[in-house]
């Protein structure tokens, strides 16, 4: 099977970081291929960015013309991905929703650890929408930028370590989310430092679009994500690459 995991920035330095964490989470015989977008911003944080975010990342996948068998989308509290799970009959996995699901099978609650404080009501927002907010006992900032944690991992191990700290002991979580796919490989030296489980979006993202594939199960199109219906968008950037047959 093949997997496209798309970064939500055009920093290609960070799209290979997820690329690598994918492929590592990857079962053998999975094919991992990592897009950076066409355009857009260098580091996406707020809200502004997101909507921009959301889409360059259908652009960049829908002009990929190779055949593929799911989308991971690999932004932490991102918008686009109900827009994917509209134009693509394949099952899309984003990585806050992904992260989130794997923390509640292992623990009673789970708190996210982001990049800045700004992100924070965006990430709520968007766990409150997947109706995954009701266990998250907390969402708490790094203060570091998405740059700076690619910057300085060392740096931003220490940040997510002091702040998954505070939310174990102050917000009573039970498992840690990487709340930024800055942080994608992070998670191995945060639970040795903290002692609880440690879920990176990037990677439950992957093992979960393979478990769909695996039960021959992808996105219901009978009403909330059936195909956008033919219409003419003056300018609509994705015309030139949608099929004649979903144009939109």
């Amino acid at each position: 099977m093949r997997i496209l995991v798309v970064n939500v920035n055009t920093a290609a330095s960070m799209t290979e970081a997820i690329r690598a964490r994918a492929a590592r989470a990857a079962a053998p015989g999975t094919d991992i291929v990592a897009l950076t977008p066409f355009f857009g911003p260098e580091s996406v944080e707020g809200n502004l960015e997101s909507y921009l975010a959301a889409v360059a990342v259908m652009d960049r996948v829908l002009a990929y013309t190779e055949p593929y068998d799911a989308v991971v989308q690999a932004g932490f509290g991102e918008h686009g991905r109900e827009g994917l799970q509209e134009l693509l009959d394949v099952p899309v996995v984003d990585i806050t929703e992904a992260a989130a699901h794997i923390a509640c099978l292992i623990g009673r609650s789970y708190s996210v650890v982001t990049s800045l404080e700004r992100t924070v009501p965006q990430i709520e927002d968007r766990l409150k929408l997947a109706g995954l907010g009701e266990r998250c006992a907390s969402v708490r900032a790094s203060g570091l930028g998405v740059l700076e944690l690619e910057a300085d991992p060392g740096g931003a191990v220490d940040a997510i370590v002091r702040v998954a700290r505070q939310a174990i002991e102050q917000d009573r979580a039970e498992v840690i989310c990487l709340g930024c796919g800055g942080m994608t490989g992070l998670e191995e030296k945060v639970a040795a430092a903290t002692g609880v489980p440690v879920v990176d979006g990037v990677a439950s993202a992957v093992k979960l679009a393979e478990a769909l594939l695996g039960l021959g199960l992808s996105t219901s199109k009978i009403r909330t994500y059936a195909r956008p219906r033919a219409k003419t968008i003056t300018a609509w950037p994705l015309h030139q690459h949608i099929p004649q047959e979903n144009a939109i």
